[in-house]
């Protein structure tokens, strides 16, 4: 080690079960989806940098600020490990399928001897090459009919079931013996390129890939006088993983505010309650006050930066931003002892997709040191006393600022 280089260490759980403690410090984690930005070519300005967000830079002022990956430079995050890696998770160690997270999301109890995977249904033309991967985003009402037709198909002894999530997405569950997860996705995450077949990645899951395969014939040849989505892709085959919950942890007690199914699954998968709520921002922070005082920490999810971004709808998701922030004085009436506003990953709206750029981040508490930043944007975050630094590092951060640490050693 060169004399003064400072060697990061992350602190693993079987520490931090040792340090944990319980206070009556309420944390709330506030992810807004998505929410960085690239500078739009006309204004250079980012979505953040564009957005009319007074609460937003009101709580920046009285923050540490920073930048985190979700994952490491230069890698995309998926909204699962981008989400674990908020929770304290090393994503890449607990990399849990999106086919799980959809699945327990829409309180589907899955058993050891089944795989699930996530689907959209979506738009293909004549010559099978998608134009739309969303199919428009379909009302959930339509998707329920489609899910309807294909459920009842039956391969080789394996017991299908094909559920609604939310708009274009649904869940296929495939059920029986000798059925195994390592498989590829058909969805190539792009339009202008056709559905890929799906193949084993062992060769014990050659006949499940075969299964897969057959589902996607049979559901193409039902789908296919349909108006906007005549085909699916599958991602994200996985079983349910066994892991350590958040209580465990760190002795928290801890709830869920999400509109998505994912999110509230991933919520249950790391032994959070999720509690109910409506659909807008605004009915999500009732929800967190009628329950502020049952629990110590929340984590309240906001999807519509995401969905606009991926729309690639740059000024909507300015909107977005701004409806985000109209909303907060709800959530600082509580003054909460620590807060925590960040994003689980980038999605630019000039690129319509997730990114593999550093997400803005602040923590407010009592116990912070400010750092002089003013506004809550990429640029101004970048100055901000944290730096750039891992999101897995978040949770000790924030349940130091509440005191819910221990020292650690003598």
């Amino acid at each position: 080690m060169l004399p003064g280089k400072m060697v990061k260490t992350m602190i693993g759980f079987e520490h931090m079960k040792t340090i944990s403690r319980v206070s009556a410090s309420k944390m709330v984690l506030l992810v807004i989806d998505g929410v960085g930005g690239l500078p739009h070519p006309e204004t250079g300005k980012t979505e953040l940098e564009t957005a009319r967000k007074a609460n937003l830079n009101r709580i920046a002022r009285e923050s540490l600020c920073g930048l985190i990956d979700p994952i490491g430079p230069g890698i995309t995050p998926g909204s699962a490990p981008g989400h674990l890696a908020l929770f304290g998770y090393d994503p890449v160690r607990y990399n849990v399928g999106r086919g799980v997270v959809e699945a327990l999301g829409i309180d589907w109890d899955l058993k050891p001897d089944e795989i699930a995977a996530r689907g959209n249904f979506c738009t293909v033309a004549d010559n099978g090459i998608i134009i739309d991967r969303r199919a428009g985003r379909i009302s959930t009402d339509m998707n329920t009919e489609l899910c309807r037709l294909l459920d009842d198909i039956t391969i080789d002894g394996t017991e299908i079931s094909v559920r609604p999530v939310k708009e274009h997405r649904f869940v296929l569950i495939l059920r029986g013996e000798d059925l195994f997860p390592e498989l590829t996705d058909s969805d190539p995450q792009q339009a202008g390129l056709a559905p890929r077949t799906i193949e084993a990645l062992s060769p014990q899951a050659e006949r499940t890939a075969e299964i897969a395969n057959e589902f996607v014939s049979q559901a193409s040849s039902r789908l296919q006088h349909e108006p906007s989505a005549n085909m699916l892709l599958l991602r994200g085959f996985s079983r349910r993983p066994t892991m350590p919950s958040l209580p465990e942890i760190y002795k928290l007690k801890p709830a869920a505010i999400a509109t998505y199914p994912m999110y509230r699954g991933l919520a249950r998968l790391v032994g959070m309650q999720v509690l109910p709520s409506g659909e807008s921002i605004t009915e999500q922070l009732d929800s967190l006050r009628r329950y502020y005082a049952d629990y110590d920490f929340f984590f309240i999810h906001f999807k519509s930066t995401d969905a606009r971004g991926e729309d690639g709808d740059f000024r909507a998701k300015v909107q977005a931003i701004e409806d985000f922030d109209d909303a907060l004085p709800s959530l600082l009436s509580l003054d909460p002892e620590v807060l925590v506003i960040t994003g689980d990953h980038s999605t630019p709206a000039t690129l319509a997709g997730h990114s593999w750029h550093p997400v803005p981040f602040m923590l407010r508490s009592r116990w912070c040191r400010p750092d002089g930043v003013t506004e809550f944007s990429e640029r101004a975050c970048l100055a901000g006393g944290m730096g750039r630094f891992p999101a897995a590092e978040i949770m000790p951060l924030a349940m130091a600022n509440a005191f819910k640490l221990d020292k650690f050693g003598a």
